[in-house]
């Protein structure tokens, strides 16, 4: 039975490298074999009695409401053409200094990943805006689009992000079942606030690493990053700058604000906060003219597609749980991680190598229902920190969307790029990117609370 289990892993890992449908493919491969095994008389067809109440569930978990919210809100900004205000006003405001470009895109990319999550509309664009600009104003291509790839991916680990979200949400319930594991039967919770309060330092970590890597390449060649024309300058900060420059940022940072702290303090929970920011997105929009009849149909045809395909992977991630269980793969993966040689040390390292690996074939929201709840309570009952795994996860996962050659945000940038743009320019501009990720990750493991001093300050009153 638990050779089956690994098998049916096997098979679905491979079933989505040849292409198909992630949804269809998580419930269609896990029932065949589920039927195969009662055949054969290793699967009792019972488990899958608990099916129906299992996705029941799914549909009832207010967390994931925030889900649309937060999509929807992510694309009322897109909409608006928040990015490209804020790319032009930043680029002038840093205009003076060499790399000025590219250090309001890594501003813009933070921005842009706090407020909409989502890593694929960011690196197109991110891309789309900033490439052309940073090219025609002399950029080297490889620091243009490894600063575009690496500002794009934040949206991976900078809260409120919809991934953090679905982490939060499988990672609770993976920390209530580790902690019955151990005896505790009055467990502990861990809320997607703390998720968010974790990655809040780590996030801010990677800003601040890249945009140190950006000042020393603007050191040293400066060739490669030159400083706007003085012309060009002068003619934008003629009328007005600073006003400009206030009403192009306050906005956006307000609503950021306004839905991190509202969760951070308490006052409203993530589906509620995901509300706040989705009308405050349509308020800026509507302020800036920019919220048509025809977009709005856009933002919620675009809305409905997105949660459509995250809430069919939770139905066919329920369907493989299931079954997964039921051939004893849980047992199988405990066994596995616990019998290691280096014991915790090892079990994480294995199972962050593994997800490192899956990154490079699978979207996040795909490890985050089919890998984490397997791995997750074997490590949690071993002792590590929820709040420092989620971190650890995410970093580790948006650090494979980066990597040659299979990085999923590659792929986005070169779709995005002019064709005078090899794919090997955009590898070799993110490969910095990707050292600066390893250091972080790294650091984040030895020194664990860069993750987790923030959530225990925030709630230890």
């Amino acid at each position: 039975m638990e050779v089956a289990a690994l098998l049916l892993f096997a098979c679905v890992v491979l079933a989505l490298l040849a292409g198909f449908p992630v949804a269809f493919t998580l419930g269609g491969v896990s029932l065949l074999f589920a039927i195969v095994a009662e055949w054969l008389g290793y699967f009792d067809r019972s488990y899958l009695d608990a099916l129906p109440s299992r996705i029941f569930g799914t549909m009832q978990n207010e967390t994931l409401i925030a889900v649309p919210l937060f999509i929807f809100m992510g694309l009322v900004l897109e909409k608006a053409r928040i990015a490209e205000d804020l790319l032009e006003t930043l680029g002038h405001l840093f205009g003076r200094a060499r790399g000025g470009l590219a250090f309001a895109v890594m501003i813009v990319g933070t921005l842009l990943a706090a407020s909409t999550g989502i890593v694929g509309a960011t690196v197109v664009t991110m891309g789309l805006l900033c490439l052309p600009t940073m090219l025609k104003r002399g950029y080297d291509a490889r620091v243009s689009t490894g600063a575009i790839c690496a500002a794009g991916t934040l949206g991976q680990i900078i809260p409120p992000s919809i991934i953090l979200v679905l982490l939060g949400d499988v990672l609770s319930s993976a920390y209530a079942q580790a902690q019955l594991r151990r005896g505790i039967y009055a467990p502990e919770t861990i809320s997607v606030g703390d998720l968010f309060l974790g990655a809040m330092l780590p996030g801010l970590l990677l800003v601040g690493l890249y945009l140190l890597y950006l000042a020393a390449v603007a050191f040293w060649r400066p060739a490669t990053m030159p400083a706007l024309p003085q012309q060009e300058r002068a003619a934008a900060r003629a009328h007005g700058f600073a006003l400009r420059v206030l009403r192009v940022l306050v906005a956006p940072l307000v609503l950021i604000m306004a839905v991190l702290g509202s969760i951070i303090s308490g006052v409203a929970t993530p589906t509620e906060a995901a509300a706040v920011g989705a009308a405050g997105a349509l308020l800026l929009a509507a302020a800036r003219r920019q919220l048509t009849i025809a977009r709005l149909r856009q933002i919620m045809q675009g809305t409905v597609r997105m949660t459509a395909m995250v809430f069919m992977i939770l139905i066919g991630a329920a369907i493989f749980s299931i079954v997964f269980r039921g051939l004893g793969g849980d047992d199988a993966v405990h066994e596995l991680l616990t019998d290691l040689p280096g014991g915790t040390f090892g079990a994480m390292l294995i199972v962050m190598l593994v997800m490192f690996v899956l990154g490079f074939v699978l979207d996040f929201i795909e490890i985050t229902y089919v890998v984490v709840p397997i791995v997750g309570p074997v490590l949690l009952a071993m002792g590590l920190d929820p709040v420092w795994l989620g971190v650890m996860i995410a970093i580790n996962l948006q650090t494979s969307f980066l990597t040659p050659p299979f990085g999923f945000a590659l792929f986005y940038l070169r779709g995005a790029a002019p064709p005078d743009v090899t794919t090997e320019t955009i590898y070799r501009g993110v490969l910095p990117f990707v050292v600066l990720q390893l250091i972080a990750l790294v650091a984040i493991a030895i020194w664990p609370a860069i993750a987790t001093w923030l959530p225990k300050a925030v709630y230890a009153h």
